[in-house]
């Protein structure tokens, strides 16, 4: 007997929620409960009194298991819409590092060659160091990382993906 495996893939969901405390520890027990993972989340706050956030959250899932994400986020009283942003069509993805490289002479020049390549810019800077910004896809990230690993890679921090569909119309 051979059961076919559905194709995984992944999908950038846009949930806004009540802001209020607990909702994002209730989105990820849904996830945890059910052995789904959690590739990026972020929250923000989306209104002038701080009432409603917007969780930006990706997984990797078939369309079944998504199917099932979003039904069962939907249930979730604090949550007023869910969206994934990969169904709907193009969308942009960002995502913001900082990136810390220490090192000397050829390293130090070479470094800052790259950071010029990859659009960083360089937010702190000793003697001996350098922390850079970069934002933009997260291929782009892991790529500049990679590099940085070459030339004295010490440290980084990421954002996560913040996405947003494209077009007039909100998400």
């Amino acid at each position: 007997m051979h059961i076919k495996e559905e194709q995984r893939e992944r999908h950038t969901l846009a949930v806004i929620v009540d802001n209020e405390p607990g909702i994002l520890a209730r989105i990820a027990g849904l996830f945890t409960a059910r052995g789904y993972n959690i590739e990026s989340l972020t929250v923000t706050d989306i209104t002038e009194d701080e009432a409603v956030s917007r969780i930006t959250i990706v997984t990797s899932a078939s369309a079944h298991v998504m199917e099932q994400i979003i039904a069962q986020l939907e249930r979730l009283v604090p949550v007023h819409k869910v969206t994934d942003l990969t169904a709907l069509g193009p969308h942009v993805e960002r995502e913001l590092a900082l990136v810390k490289v220490a090192g000397t002479g050829d390293h130090r020049i070479e470094a800052l060659r790259l950071a010029e390549v990859y659009r960083a810019r360089v937010v702190d800077a000793t003697i001996a160091s350098f922390v850079f910004e970069v934002t933009g896809g997260s291929d782009k990230i892991d790529k500049f990382v990679e590099l940085m690993r070459e030339v004295g890679l010490v440290e980084v921090a990421r954002t996560g993906i913040v996405a947003i569909s494209r077009g007039a119309e909100p998400a």
